[in-house]
């Protein structure tokens, strides 16, 4: 049902739309200067929950985030992407991967990956079976 990104050909890679994109400023700076983890880690969240949306539209709640390891740091100023695919729909939950690209010069820089799982809800907040949109 996925396909592996890293046998795509950088044609295709530069075609794919983002699910999100931001330009990190000042604000979002750790003590080091570069930009602090847990703002990627909550854009990460964003866009996995706007990939979710592509295959349903009820509430979903993060239910886990599998390891997240920074290869590169992101610099302020820097044009970050946030590239999503369906992995698996399951019964009451979807998984999604994202993976993180940050634009310095004319080069693309992998920062990170993760894999998401969100489960959908029902009024009551008890998890209910996905109905696709």
């Amino acid at each position: 049902m996925s396909t592996d990104i890293s046998s795509q050909s950088e044609t295709e890679k530069e075609r794919r739309d983002p699910a999100i994109r931001v330009v990190l400023q000042p604000k979002d700076t750790n003590n080091a200067g570069t930009i602090f983890g847990g703002i990627i880690l909550s854009y990460i969240d964003l866009a996995g929950a706007v990939e979710v949306g592509k295959t349903t539209r009820q509430r979903i709640v993060t239910a886990g985030i599998k390891e997240v390891e920074f290869k590169a740091p992101v610099l302020v100023g820097e044009v970050v992407s946030f590239y999503t695919k369906t992995l698996r729909v399951g019964r009451t939950s979807v998984t999604v991967s994202v993976e993180v690209e940050s634009t310095r010069g004319h080069e693309s820089v992998k920062v990170t990956s993760a894999e998401l799982t969100f489960v959908c809800l029902d009024k009551d907040g008890k998890p209910t079976p996905v109905v696709p949109s």
